[in-house]
């Protein structure tokens, strides 16, 4: 069975960090934001609430009875974490960025400098 790799802009660019050169905390938050930001997550999610739903109200001993008080305690915890995870996505895609604007802006340095110089060689 083929897996699918994902992979961002940055992994092809020379200049930004990628593969054993980021550290754990950038690999865990590039995980994060492929996976939480997935058609696949949203839809697992939802058969998993469903199934949870469902189950309690057909057994004759609900191991979380009607107000659903464990899965409400579950959804909070994962909505205060999935902000958390996603602010740390979002820092590690604008380092992404600024690492980009640093290079390009480096290479649109030298090409100015470049152009200077012809202009002079050209006038002379």
């Amino acid at each position: 069975m083929r897996t699918i790799k994902k992979v961002s802009h940055g992994d092809f660019h020379p200049h930004v960090r990628s593969g054993d050169q980021r550290t754990l905390g950038e690999k865990c938050a590039d995980i994060m934001r492929h996976s939480m930001g997935s058609w696949t997550f949203v839809f697992s999610f939802c058969a998993i609430m469903a199934t949870w739903m469902w189950y309690n109200n057909t057994t004759h001993h609900p191991f979380d009875a009607y107000p659903f008080i464990l899965l409400n305690l579950c959804l909070s915890t994962l909505a205060g974490l999935q902000g958390a995870i996603l602010l740390i996505a979002a820092k590690r895609a604008d380092r992404i960025s600024a690492e980009l604007a640093a290079y390009h802006l480096k290479v649109s340095e030298d090409h100015q400098a470049m152009l200077e110089q012809l202009k002079e060689m050209l006038s002379k």
